[in-house]
């Protein structure tokens, strides 16, 4: 039961198959089972996952109308808030915080009957490409459990992969959903900035922030899309408009007439070899779909990289300044006399880690006095021309593509030590964030050279997300025929698997 898309597990609910609270037991025995190894969870609410599918199961007794997802178990990324439930976004400055309210994507998950399991694992406060810059501990890749799961996102990512949980919620600043994603063989998607509230998600970079779907169908995706997405008074960046037909979209996967334009600035050198054979098949697959394959070139794109980290670590600098050890979360070096700012120094020297400092560094500089023009204003002039390209890129093709990773997963510890390799995993994600449109990654096979997932990513105008599910739903059924299989399927079993 637990290897079900979600959508078969909410079917084999309401004919009887089986109970919410037999579903969620089950995948709690499996977190039980396989997470010493895999490490996707930082806190696991059994009680409150009960409790939540027991309430589900007696209003399906009762006859009340439930929605799609009702008693389907979900992991949670630890960066949005839930009522109660500890909440550390991967960091020691967080340890044994416990929120007083829940963050609007969960109060919807909530309504919807979602069951949600626990919390995922993470890069600290969103920051990085590979879950090893987490407080607690790097996650790893159920493919292959020497490998990372991606980043910041992994926890999520490998929750699906490891048969942990068939649905979870990720956020994505610059790849942290879609990246994961890819290198672990499901699906992860980043809507529109502003299609989802970010009311209660802890905050890296405001302007770049999304909370977005991650499963191991298109269509589980479209569904928990379906629910999560919508206007919020309580975020001031919440689009006011009606949420794009996703569903509908991801069970017709029709891309018939439809053009989808290959990224000429993201398919170059600098790819995975495996990554690019996959690549080339999958739009072989689009094309005798009924779509068309044209080129088109995004020359500002170059460019994303280097103006996203200025960006990025400009508008961390001041979110995290909230972090002052005074009013909630850790405290250190509060002895007699000790000064404020004595305080709020050694809690953030204990409290954050390395590339959180780095960051914080990088966007200080960046916005002092005598640099902002130079550097943050440059940043952003550079993002109005990646956002022109999109624009001129929209005209010639309906969708755009490219390889979500230039890689399958490396080995933990492989980058560590070399920040700049580690950014350049979410080369062809960022651009997505700078402009504030949807972007997808749907596994599209394995790579010859070592049998790991590889991603296929798909980009569409703001507030035009359906058109990606279109094109993934399309794609998958063709590499379901081609593969026999789920890619799933062909995990290597992990030790406790049932």
């Amino acid at each position: 039961m637990i290897t079900r898309s979600a959508h078969e597990m909410s079917s084999a609910m309401v004919s009887g198959e089986i109970t919410s609270q037999e579903l969620t037991k089950k995948h709690l025995e499996r977190i039980s089972a396989v997470d010493k190894e895999v490490h996707a969870f930082l806190h696991v609410d059994t009680e409150g996952a009960m409790s939540q599918a027991k309430a589900v199961d007696d209003a399906r007794a009762r006859g009340e109308k439930l929605g799609p997802l009702a008693g389907v178990p979900l992991a949670l990324k630890d960066v949005l808030v839930q009522k109660g439930i500890p909440t550390t976004c991967g960091s020691k400055i967080l340890e044994g915080w416990r929120p007083p309210y829940d963050a609007t994507v969960v109060t919807r998950l909530k309504n919807a009957g979602v069951v949600i399991l626990g919390k995922t694992n993470m890069d600290e406060f969103a920051m990085g490409s590979s879950t090893e810059n987490s407080a607690y501990g790097p996650t790893h890749n159920p493919w292959d459990l020497s490998r990372i799961p991606g980043g910041s996102g992994g926890g999520s990512s490998a929750s699906l992969a490891a048969f942990q949980a068939p649905l979870a919620i990720g956020t994505d600043t610059g790849g942290s959903i879609r990246q994961p994603a890819a290198v672990t063989g499901t699906v992860g998607v980043k809507p529109t900035y502003g299609g989802v509230s970010r009311y209660g998600l802890v905050a890296f970079s405001s302007s770049l922030d999304q909370a977005g779907p991650c499963a191991r169908t298109v269509l589980d995706a479209a569904l928990l899309h379906g629910v999560i997405a919508g206007h919020d008074p309580k975020d001031a960046t919440s689009i006011d408009s009606p949420v794009p037909q996703v569903v509908a979209a991801a069970r017709s996967g029709d891309v018939k007439g439809m053009k989808i334009g290959v990224v000429k600035e993201l398919n170059g050198d600098g790819y995975q070899a495996g990554v690019r054979s996959r690549f080339e098949e999958s739009l072989e697959h689009l094309a005798k779909a009924g779509a068309e394959i044209v080129e088109v070139s995004c020359p500002n794109f170059e460019y994303a990289l280097a103006a996203y980290y200025l960006i990025a670590p400009s508008e961390c600098s001041s979110n995290l300044a909230r972090f002052d050890a005074m009013r909630y979360g850790l405290r250190v070096g509060d002895s007699d006399g000790a000064s404020a700012e004595s305080v709020m120094n050694f809690t953030r020297e204990v409290g954050f880690g390395r590339e959180v400092k780095r960051r914080i560094i990088l966007g200080t500089y960046a916005l002092s006095s005598g640099y902002f023009d130079a550097y943050y204003g440059s940043a952003q002039k550079v993002r109005t021309l990646i956002m022109q390209d999109f624009t001129n890129a929209f005209t010639k093709a309906d969708v755009l593509v490219s390889p979500t990773s230039p890689t399958t997963a490396f080995k933990i510890g492989e980058k560590a030590n070399d920040p700049l390799a580690m950014y350049l995993n979410d080369i062809a994600t960022i651009p997505v964030n700078m402009a504030g449109i949807g972007g997808m990654s749907v596994p599209n096979g394995l790579a010859p050279e070592d049998n790991l997932p590889v991603g296929f990513q798909i980009m569409a105008p703001a507030m035009q997300d359906q058109r990606m599910y279109s094109v993934g739903a399309s794609l998958e059924a063709s590499l379901l025929s081609q593969w026999g299989a789920p890619l799933l399927s062909k995990i290597p079993a992990l030790a406790g698997s049932k």
